[in-house]
């Protein structure tokens, strides 16, 4: 697979040179984009003339309209197959991003004189529904890999005339599971296609899949820059694990956040404090894959509506949700993989607008945290609050006796055994001592450490 680069250094270009027709010109004017971002302005022409795709490109910073615009231009240019077949195809990890996509795919085909027909489908949902839609086939279809499939059994669709591949969240896609599924549907598509092929972070095999999907592709880089970085001011607060829930609710009177996204690590992490707040007189709610897709929808309308002040969520919500000024994310429980912190925080700080990311460390996760803080090159000084500040010091039990034989009764968890596997491959030895509390700063309550 050969690479042609384009490192996405970009300025001062318009949507107009990008060759986007006058539909959808109007169409991100509607939507007030002033300029295109690097991401956009490196991958939109590239797609429209038909090249393979492989693009990295941080959180918030315009992907979905870096391929859907031009999507949707050449969808508006090009005759749809008959019968039960759809002319490109959206890959997709979740059903929240799905869903995002299909908006963002509308909003941009609303002034083209004929309207595309596009459908999403996802798990969660009658599957009946979905195959009356699918009736006549569609332009453009927008799916999780599962219910793809199930569709496909069921005869609803066929995949031989998909012109256009897109795999959004490639490595997300495969974290959950679905590289079986998604050998399944490549085995299905047309040898002669367009792939793009969009991704946050390219581990070894999100680099074979794209070796596999991706013929001489553009590979897109956005560099860090002051200019596209968004504004997140990271902190960490020392607290001890029980009062974590009395904290969160400190921080969210105390400081007049209109929104905020909280990260657990469990569905009964998420429904527990939930509940906790709402018996505190603050309206809450739990976000995770055991609700219905509804349950699911309503949840993060109420956030955006403003008629939920605090969401409280499982990984699910940490990629592809887009929810417009948001004020702040807290990690409530650290994210297990490192690599995810950065997907967390960066649910705020979107479009221009500042945010605050926090994270709640405990005695049992200061040496996960200097991990994830290892992978991501930071250095960020522990504060304490005051009337929390931790009673409890870090102290690592060894997981293996001086023998080498295992300790009796101290098996090693799944969770150990993933943190010991990240600290081996950021090169920090896995810690077998006690080692004593870092340095803390303590607010008062009335200055809020910089909120």
């Amino acid at each position: 697979m050969a690479l042609r680069e384009n490192r996405a250094n970009v300025t001062c270009m318009s949507f107009l040179s990008l060759g986007l027709t006058e539909p959808l010109q109007r169409a991100v004017a509607a939507w007030h984009y002033e300029e295109p971002t690097p991401i956009q302005a490196a991958a939109i022409p590239a797609i429209l003339r038909g090249a393979d795709v492989w693009a990295s490109a941080q959180t918030g910073s315009g992907k979905t309209a870096a391929f859907a615009l031009p999507l949707v231009q050449k969808l508006a240019a090009a005759r749809r197959p008959h019968g039960r077949y759809v002319s490109a195809l959206i890959l997709v990890p979740t059903r929240e991003l799905a869903t995002q996509v299909v908006e963002a795919v509308r909003r941009y085909a609303r002034y083209l004189p004929q309207p595309l027909k596009t459908l999403v489908a996802v798990g969660g949902l009658s599957i009946n529904p979905q195959m009356l839609a699918l009736g006549g086939g569609a332009d453009l279809l927008v799916a999780t890999p599962g219910r793809l499939l199930d569709l496909i059994d069921h005869n609803a669709l066929s995949l031989a005339e998909v012109s256009v591949l897109v795999l959004d969240e490639a490595d997300r896609l495969l974290d959950l599971g679905f590289k079986a599924e998604l050998d399944r549907i490549v085995g299905l598509l047309p040898a002669r296609r367009q792939s793009l092929l969009f991704s946050a972070t390219f581990p070894p095999e999100v680099q074979t899949l794209a070796a596999a999907l991706l013929r001489d592709p553009l590979r897109i880089e956005t560099p860090d820059t002051a200019e596209n970085t968004p504004e997140i001011l990271q902190r960490v607060i020392e607290v001890d694990a029980p009062r974590r829930t009395q904290l969160l609710r400190h921080l969210v009177e105390t400081n007049g956040w209109s929104g905020v996204l909280v990260f657990v690590a469990t569905k009964y992490t998420c429904e527990h404090v939930a509940e906790k707040l709402v018996r505190a007189g603050i309206a809450a709610a739990a976000l995770h894959g055991e609700l219905s897709q509804g349950a699911r929808t309503q949840a993060l309308a109420d956030l955006k509506a403003g008629k939920v002040k605090v969401l409280i969520a499982t990984d699910l919500a940490a990629r592809g949700i887009d929810i417009p000024k948001l004020p702040a994310v807290v990690n409530y429980d650290l994210p297990r993989s490192a690599v995810d912190y950065t997907h967390r925080i960066g649910r705020t700080g979107r479009a221009g607008e500042a945010g605050v990311a926090i994270s709640f460390v405990s005695a049992g996760t200061h040496a996960h945290f200097r991990l994830i803080e290892k992978l991501h090159s930071l250095t960020l000084e522990r504060e304490q609050i005051a009337g929390f500040e931790p009673r409890e010091t870090e102290v690592v039990t060894p997981l293996v006796a001086p023998d080498g034989g295992g300790i009796k009764g101290r098996r090693k968890s799944k969770k150990d055994k993933i943190r010991e596997v990240a600290a081996r491959a950021v090169g920090e030895p896995v810690p077998v001592r006690v080692v004593p509390p870092r340095p803390a700063r303590v607010v008062s309550p009335r200055t809020g450490g910089g909120f």
